[in-house]
């Protein structure tokens, strides 16, 4: 029988050994992290006091046109026009591929990148891939791609990580093969309020099969563990 301790970086999995303490060295106190904004990247979106959608608001809440347009302008507002809708209080654009997506100001836009690049669910992807994820939030701005490609190539972390290559492919190496009840894995759970005068529960899995084995102890030594083994493989 081989017993194999794998280390903290080819163990995926936290185990009991991970969440020991080690009681000779002191613990770090948390810095606080900085997650404002670098001002220097607020040049992907800039915001006016008014939104790029007022005149086109205007015209469909309480039909108002902006005067001073030109023939060429005005013609061009009209035809733009019919791919917007007004809901009280949000204005609704009709894409090209009749999605019915809700326009967004400056401001929000912002937010919006700043949450499907960064954020849990972001990935920082590319600039293309994130005015995708936009689009699929049902959100629209008309330079969504321009604003979305200028955030990501200001994105600090995207620039020190750089394309991915080869070295950080994961190796294709072969599958394992083995029989039913040849590998096992064993770890404690615990500790847990006592019951009975037990505080852990040793738990040993086999790898091929599934099947699970488990035993409450008082302790979780070397000794205890001993005796489970001999008891499991007898």
């Amino acid at each position: 029988m081989e017993i194999k301790d794998n280390k903290g970086a080819e163990n995926l999995v936290a185990d009991h050994l991970s969440r020991l303490k080690n009681s000779s060295t002191k613990e770090l106190d948390e810095i606080e992290i900085n997650d404002s904004f670098p001002e220097e990247q607020f040049f992907a979106i800039s915001e006016s006091g008014v939104p790029w959608f007022a005149d086109i608001a205007n015209f469909l809440a309480p039909n108002i046109i902006l005067k001073g347009f030109t023939h060429q302008q005005k013609k061009r507002f009209f035809t733009d026009v019919k791919n917007y809708f007004w809901e009280n209080p949000f204005l609704f654009h009709i894409c090209v591929d009749q999605v019915i997506r809700r326009c967004v100001t400056r401001i929000e836009a912002l937010k919006i990148l700043e949450h499907c690049h960064l954020g849990p669910t972001g990935g920082h992807y590319s600039g293309n891939k994130t005015a995708h994820k936009i689009l699929e939030s049902g959100f629209y701005w008309p330079t969504l791609f321009k604003d979305a490609n200028r955030y990501v190539t200001s994105c600090d972390k995207c620039q020190r990580t750089g394309n991915i290559s080869k070295r950080d492919e994961m190796p294709q190496t072969y599958m394992l093969s083995c029989e039913i009840f040849d590998i096992w894995g064993i770890d404690f759970m615990g500790p847990f309020p006592s019951s009975f005068g037990s505080k852990y529960i040793l738990v040993a899995i086999d790898y091929m099969s599934k099947w699970v084995e488990a035993q409450a102890l008082p302790t979780n030594d070397a000794r205890v563990v001993v005796h489970f083994l001999k008891k499991l493989f007898s």
